[in-house]
């Protein structure tokens, strides 16, 4: 079985043609001879940093959804991952040709099967630890019957081989996942397929090298399943295929174009180089061989969405269910309340270009369909949580000096989505009565408990979240009121700034909480800050009890700090965060809050809420206590096994805090250009930037132990500031920290050195 690594004379050149030509696809000049150089340097592939990744990590979910071991190329439509419960599960039931969102579903599947097991084909394969799986390439033998599988990916086409023991008749089994579809046999060698799915449809254009003797289908009344008989040999049974969103021929086009040859080798190769130019983009060392594995493969999983869907200079559009042409890429497959905190800021810095063509495709969507999406889906906006945060993050991308999109066309869709949108959680359309009442008295009412619901577009499960939605209103539209500034639309601004101080509506000065209102302007009582609001506290909060939520107020922390009595009580209460018990058993508490995992006291590393937190500190003067607990945050619940990831890793959501994370920083206010410090995992990480520069962060000295900085320059001069801006990131340069076993708790501390935080400052000066 021929799933080893791979590197010959002829296959590194191959793999330094596609950096090149990946590197001058992504407009990066500078970078093109730096990494192919590099790259042919490695020698073999197992000493480039694709070695680090490994796609198992975090697949078994301790209470949640497991990861998903996707094999697939960076932002691209084919995505591939055997289907089975979680990697404890020892029975594979299929092979995707791809997903059509993360997590939402799969088209077409393959599955290889012998003769003699035909007539149970629909069952599933067994195995168990005979797998490789990397980003660029899976493989896998069977243990019940040893047929072989292999597989490897293009943009929009996929690559299967399938190795039969001797003597042992050679059968495909193919079918159509979802409703309405159908696989078709096209001569001898070629295969057709359509399958609908939530309004969409995709299609399939498929070859072998081989010829099919016979096919049958399931049953004459059902065509969603095909056994493909092949003719006896030797030699492996490859299929390569393509799909398109717009139609056959458009598949059968999206294959010839990227797959021209039988070559199976030459693809692993290009792929593997793929991701050695795409990953190599951040070079780390120190550290132990535990945090790289932990890290690439964090950085890897960023890459999984958005999806680029344009074919040809075309794509087909679910928000007007029209094909448009269009040479600009057309992007989908985003939950902003998970990407847009830590995922979109860190390809902001990484891919600038990408990032602006992915708001692009936003916009886009709005005007194609009348509202700016939540979940931008391939077949549509789905949507889930809470928030206009699509405002959080296009004010980012804007402040960062990302400009190629229509920012008027964006502001009017983020605007309309604020004042004419229902703000209820997992619904879209006209604003309700509960979007009135907000409006006029500047919170949303909660219900009394057992109080029965009265509005009918209130959803029966996830429940009004009534605190969660005042404070992620009141945020988005700080970020709403930024832009308008910068759009000279000042009416809109104090508007904007008005609303974004609602949060205050919902602190309750006498208990230093956040808590639910009633319609009368009443607190709800009785209220427990730590077990309220039923299943994962949804009448109130959202995956969260309140003491996660009392810190979502990411865009006026000075004035949250206020309500809570000044900075010394704000970090008293910051530290009881982490010591708070549950006050009731584990398996109680998990049995309504299941979402927050990752536990230190009450504070929920697992879930997406959380992960600013930690980073607070540098605000109230305590910058060591980041260090502190970010390094051990990460060193706890961050880990190489399959148990690593607390929560939903959620397509790149969690990933992208953690590569934040390890690489020292994190952006704690989308929309404010600038990145707090925390404590670097390595010895030296370098970013190399599009526009050719490096930024590379020192910390001297560091280690398991020495996680407290003692002292820091930035380009050589001093620096007290725990922050940075994201001009100086993109500036390129040097950041050197020197690390120590004990805090120096003078570093930082200054309060004129504290991160911008107030809800009237001004993001456009922010240099």
């Amino acid at each position: 079985m021929c799933i080893q690594g791979m590197c010959t004379e002829a296959s590194c050149n191959l793999m330094k043609t596609a950096c090149l030509q990946f590197i001058c696809m992504k407009k990066i000049t500078v970078l093109a001879f730096f990494l192919a150089q590099a790259f042919c340097g490695f020698g073999q592939s197992s000493n480039g940093v694709v070695q680090y990744v490994d796609p198992t990590i975090g697949g078994v979910g301790q209470l949640l959804e497991p990861t998903r071991p996707t094999t697939h190329l960076p932002n691209s439509v084919i995505r591939m991952y055997p289907v089975r419960r979680d990697q404890l599960d020892d029975q594979i039931s299929y092979f995707p040709l791809t997903m059509h969102s993360h997590r939402n579903g799969n088209v077409f599947a393959l599955m290889p099967v012998t003769g003699e097991e035909s007539a149970r084909s629909w069952n599933t394969r067994f195995t168990y630890d005979n797998e490789k799986t990397t980003p660029y390439y899976y493989g896998v033998r069977f243990e019940d019957n040893g047929v072989e599988l292999e597989f490897s990916p293009a943009r929009q086409s996929g690559y299967f081989r399938c190795k039969f023991p001797a003597q042992a008749a050679r059968v495909l089994r193919m079918n159509v996942i979802n409703q309405i579809g159908d696989i078709t046999v096209q001569g001898k060698r070629s295969l057709t397929g359509r399958e609908r799915f939530n309004g969409m449809e995709a299609f399939l254009y498929a070859e072998l090298n081989t010829d099919i003797d016979s096919s049958r289908y399931r049953s004459e009344q059902d065509k969603k399943g095909l056994l493909l008989y092949l003719a006896a040999g030797s030699q492996p049974v490859d299929l390569r295929y393509g799909i398109s969103f717009i139609s056959l021929e458009q598949a059968k086009q999206n294959l010839q174009k990227e797959i021209t040859d039988w070559n199976f080798e030459a693809l692993k190769n290009k792929a593997l180089a793929t991701w050695e130019a795409t990953l190599g983009q951040v070079q780390l060392q120190g550290g132990t061989e535990q945090q790289k594995r932990t890290f690439y493969t964090a950085l890897y999983r960023t890459y999984e969405r958005m999806v680029n869907i344009s074919e040809g200079g075309k794509y087909y559009s679910a928000y007007d269910h029209r094909v448009h042409t269009d040479t600009r890429p057309f992007y989908v497959d985003n939950w902003m309340w998970d990407m847009y905190l830590a995922d979109e800021p860190l390809h902001t810095i990484l891919h600038p270009a990408m990032e602006a063509d992915k708001v692009a495709s936003y916009i886009r969507m709005y005007e194609q369909s009348g509202w700016m999406p939540s979940f931008a889906l391939l077949y549509g906006d789905n949507p889930c949580m809470t928030g206009n945060h699509a405002a959080a993050w296009m004010a980012d991308v804007y402040f960062k000096g990302i400009r190629n999109f229509d920012i008027q066309k964006g502001y009017e869709g983020l605007k309309k989505n604020s004042l004419e949108a229902t703000l209820l959680p997992w619904r879209n359309g006209p604003a309700v009565s509960l979007d009135s009442f907000y409006t006029e008295h500047g919170f949303y009412p909660a219900l009394k408990p057992g109080e029965k619901e009265t509005v009918p577009q209130v959803h029966n499960f996830e429940r009004r979240q009534a605190v969660a939605v005042t404070l992620q209103a009141s945020y988005d539209d700080w970020c709403l009121a930024q832009l308008a500034a910068q759009l000279g639309k000042a009416g809109d601004h104090e508007l904007f700034l008005k609303r974004a101080g609602f949060y205050k509506n919902v602190f309750r000065t006498d208990k230093k909480f956040m808590w639910p209102k009633d319609a009368s302007g009443e607190w709800i009582e009785p209220f427990d800050p730590k077990f309220s609001g039923g299943m994962g506290g949804r009448d109130y909060t959202t995956e969260n009890n309140t003491y996660t939520y009392d810190w979502d107020v990411k865009h006026d922390l000075e004035g949250l700090f206020s309500l809570m009595g000044g900075k010394q009580q704000a970090g008293q209460k910051l530290d009881q965060l982490f010591r708070e018990p549950l006050g009731r058993s584990k398996y109680e508490f998990w049995s309504r809050f299941p979402d927050a995992t990752g536990l230190v006291g009450q504070y929920s590393i697992g879930n997406e809420p959380s992960y600013h937190i930690p980073y607070l500190y540098n605000y109230l003067g305590t910058p060591w206590k980041t260090q502190k607990r970010i390094r051990m945050l990460m060193d706890t619940w961050y880990r190489d096994d399959l148990f690593s990831i607390p929560g939903d890793e959620d397509g790149g959501g969690t990933s992208a805090f953690i590569v934040l994370s390890m690489l020292g920083f994190y952006p704690v206010t989308p929309g404010v250009p600038v990145y707090n410090i925390g404590s670097p995992s390595f010895i030296q990480s370098s970013i190399r930037l599009e526009n050719g520069k490096l930024f590379t962060i020192i910390a001297h000295n560091n280690s398991r132990v020495n996680r407290y900085i003692q002292s820091a320059t930035l380009n050589g001069k001093p620096w007290n500031k725990p922050w940075f801006s994201h001009t100086d990131l993109m500036n390129g340069g040097k950041l050197e920290l020197v690390m120590g076993p004990l805090p120096n708790k003078t570093w930082g501390a200054d309060p004129a050195s504290a991160p911008p935080s107030a809800m009237g400052l001004d993001a456009a000066k922010i240099q």
